[in-house]
């Protein structure tokens, strides 16, 4: 967000303060739909929402990031907006709300599974192999028990991620080569000439899903976790999720 908001500040130094603009005539346009315009003249990124706020203002999604802007989107604040009458933190829940993926709609076929014990409370986890905090994460996880885990192979740090991912998904039991690399930094032998891996559709499923780092759960009842979190955390959540499910077990 910091990298949006540095792009977009150079903008607006120079841009005098902008009235609503008419819409056409006969073609009805909500303010919602004016402030939408303003803003992506202004702000780099996919606007997605806008909604207007009882106190004037108006929440934007951008791709996944949560910010609040002016009628004129003169000014914009970013952080946690509370309700000081419940004390409840109402950006954190609309950006759980933003975040959410419909899990039974993930193309499971990209990724490998791993499954222990009655494989009950699954997880996906998008995830680089040269990810310092996927290697803690698996080593965590590894205790995980009654869970079924699918990893998508995610390489976005380097050239290097991807050759190791292309080894892993080559291998003859990719789950065993991703756990002696993530854990012992055995690598894979190199993949075999003409196997066809699911790396680039991985990527561009990560892209539309606004997956910007690694590692990132996705559990069952569709709720996400970008980066590393501990693993009482990942037993509280994939518990919950396992009691309201949105996902057809595989």
């Amino acid at each position: 967000m910091s990298f949006l908001l540095l792009s977009a500040g150079a903008g607006w130094a120079d841009e005098p303060a902008a009235a609503p603009a008419a819409a056409p005539a006969g073609t009805p346009k909500s303010v919602e739909d004016g402030v939408r315009e303003r803003v992506a003249k202004k702000i780099p990124g996919k606007v997605n929402s806008v909604k207007k706020l009882p106190f004037g203002m108006f929440e934007v999604v951008i791709d996944s990031e949560i910010v609040y802007v002016d009628e004129n989107a003169d000014y914009l604040l970013t952080g946690h907006l509370y309700d000081t009458r419940t004390q409840e933190d109402l950006t954190s829940k609309r950006s759980e709300e933003v975040l959410r993926v419909d899990f039974s709609s993930l193309p499971l076929q990209l990724a490998f599974k791993i499954v222990r014990g009655d494989g009950s409370r699954p997880v996906a986890i998008f995830e680089d192999p040269n990810c310092p905090y996927c290697k803690r994460l698996e080593h965590d996880i590894r205790t995980l028990d009654n869970t079924t885990i699918y990893v998508f192979l995610y390489p976005i740090l380097s050239d290097d991620s991807v050759s190791k991912s292309n080894q892993v998904w080559c291998s003859k039991d990719p789950a065993s080569a991703w756990a002696k690399l993530m854990l012992d930094g055995q690598l894979p032998e190199k993949a075999a000439e003409g196997c066809k891996t699911p790396i680039n559709d991985v990527l561009a499923l990560g892209h539309r899903l606004n997956v910007v780092g690694t590692p990132t759960l996705v559990f069952a009842d569709g709720r996400r976790a970008p980066g590393m979190i501990p693993l009482d955390r990942v037993e509280q959540m994939m518990n919950s999720a396992a009691a309201r499910p949105q996902a057809q077990q595989n």
